[in-house]
């Protein structure tokens, strides 16, 4: 007689499920939507924080000027002209004008364009918004975060 050498279907059936299970329990313990969570809301954080660098840049470069509409309400930021144009960041009460810090600190190289949101922000309203206390301290606030509050002071 001669011996045949393989597995059985048995014996396949049975590995595709183990891996199947681990593959599962593996994908499961993961959580791929709360990872694209933190991910987007670590953009958020780098998003802000280079917008407040970027002001920061400009007043030390200008003497001490501010960009024009950053003021002591929350102005949200982006194109929009007469009031928000939208409701991101009704919660801070940005409610105010737009400030288009694009057109004046790109024109002195300190950002290129607004940085958007990722989940909602567009150019009429990018999803983050920037005030300016009594103390000149700087806070850019991100409205969509997704977790905990975002803001960057400065």
């Amino acid at each position: 007689m001669t011996k045949k050498l393989g597995f059985t279907l048995v014996e396949l059936l049975v590995v595709i499920g183990i891996v199947a299970a681990l593959t599962t329990v593996v994908f499961v313990s993961i959580n791929p939507l709360e990872r694209f969570k933190d991910a987007r809301d670590a953009r958020r954080v780098t998003d802000a924080d280079t917008i407040l660098s970027a002001v920061t840049q400009y007043i030390v470069d200008s003497g001490g000027s501010l960009p024009a509409g950053v003021g002591a309400t929350y102005n949200q930021i982006g194109t929009c002209a007469l009031g928000g144009g939208s409701t991101f960041c009704t919660a801070i009460g940005a409610t105010a004008p737009c400030v288009n810090l694009g057109v004046a600190l790109s024109g002195n190289k300190y950002i290129k364009s607004n940085p958007m949101d990722p989940s909602g922000g567009n150019a009429v309203t990018t999803g983050y918004a920037i005030n300016k206390d009594a103390n000149n301290v700087f806070t850019v606030y991100a409205c969509l975060a997704e977790g905990s509050t975002i803001t960057v002071t400065r």
